[in-house]
């Protein structure tokens, strides 16, 4: 996931110097002062994995398909790119833009439903409504279960929706107030943050409460980003995460948590007295990793799963956004492509044995041989 922040000007300045309107903030007292783009794309396994007899059938069990979690889906799938898969695989994701509209009693919420992402490319949007954050995340179904006769992707599609659902229920940061305004202006800018290591938790709390996901694990990497003053918090558990390119040059890179070598922690559902799922991993959302930093002009956040962090380096994914970032076009545009490149070239990555992958690395240093990318959504 990408995100290029851009600061707001005075409309009188924005006036004199002809700035596009797509990329400036038109009101000086406008509480948003950045502008996000988002750019989303995804790809699901090549079609011949699922076809190699080693690999069990997936089960034919899903959600019903009037109900909330089966409609905010497909929804979600119809999002625009240019890759050619209509899956995310055992991999889901969301975008939920949150705003507040701030009075002295009580506070009102007013969302507004986005689609979802597998990557998150984002530069800084106007808003009409003052206070407004976005929250995003990603999720990895642990594909082990399908030897047990389990759906991985119901777990983690009931997770994304549950953090989709919990987040635009709360404002992803506190406002920032004027002190120019007097104290009863400011008293009015109140807003209850939901951390991304609580909506994780209360998310993983729904998924407990599905019926229709049996069991099930799953990574999760999920982020706030508080749009009136560029503060960027997130939370991840397990082998996805995200990383900040800022000024051509990698700022920050999440590390990944595993209980060893290709076995990340994991939130769970495993019913009680039963012994068909055998010994699975059961870690707590608290557990996650938090981090925290304020974003700049330009900054470019990448989110991912392990489908990419295991094929691409970090130094190719900021290549991929320095070259489209050349080619011009819209922040839209450019956004875009960024997203539908990595995927590209992750899925060329993953299918040649030739070269050296970030997958082959880490197990070599785990004592262990592999040649190659590593195939995966």
């Amino acid at each position: 996931m990408t995100s290029r922040l851009t600061p707001a000007l005075p409309r009188t300045l924005l006036q004199c110097q002809r700035r596009s309107a797509c990329r400036l903030i038109s009101s000086a007292s406008s509480a948003r002062p950045y502008k996000i783009h988002v750019g989303v794309s995804f790809a699901g396994k090549p079609p011949e994995v699922h076809e190699r007899p080693a690999r069990r059938r997936r089960p034919v069990i899903d959600f019903p398909g009037d109900s909330d979690i089966a409609r905010w889906r497909a929804e979600t799938l119809l999002r625009n790119k240019t890759t050619t898969s209509t899956t995310a695989g055992e991999d889901f994701f969301y975008i939920q833009e949150v705003s507040l509209l701030a009075y002295a009693k009580p506070i009102c919420m007013f969302p507004r439903n986005s689609s979802l992402l597998y990557q998150f490319f984002f530069d800084i949007i106007s808003c009409t409504r003052p206070y407004k954050g976005l929250s995003f995340g990603v999720a990895d179904g642990v594909g082990g279960w399908v030897d047990v006769g389990v759906d991985p992707s119901l777990f983690s599609q009931a997770l994304m929706y549950h953090a989709h659902r919990y987040s635009k229920q709360a404002w992803a940061g506190e406002p920032e107030t004027d002190p120019l305004q007097n104290y009863e202006e400011r008293e009015q800018a109140q807003g209850w943050e939901l951390t991304p290591k609580e909506c994780l938790e209360l998310a993983h709390g729904g998924v407990l409460r599905e019926k229709t996901v049996e069991a099930g694990s799953s990574t999760a990497c999920l982020v706030n980003v508080n749009t009136a003053n560029g503060v960027l918090r997130a939370a991840n558990l397990g082998d996805s995460g995200f990383c900040i390119f800022r000024s051509s040059n990698l700022f920050h890179y999440q590390p990944s948590q595993t209980h060893f070598f290709n076995c990340p922690k994991q939130i769970s559902k495993v019913p009680l007295r039963s012994r068909r799922y055998g010994q699975a991993y059961t870690d707590s959302p608290r557990e996650a990793d938090t981090y925290e930093t304020k974003l700049r002009d330009g900054d470019i956040v990448v989110v991912y799963t392990d489908g990419l962090s295991d094929n691409v380096f970090s130094n190719e994914m900021l290549q991929i956004c320095t070259l489209v970032g050349r080619m011009g076009g819209t922040e839209d545009q450019q956004v875009q492509d960024m997203a539908d490149r990595m995927v590209q070239y992750a899925r060329v990555c993953m299918a040649n044995e030739q070269r050296v992958s970030p997958f082959e690395i880490a197990a070599a240093r785990a004592g262990e041989l592999y040649r190659g990318g590593k195939v995966d959504e």
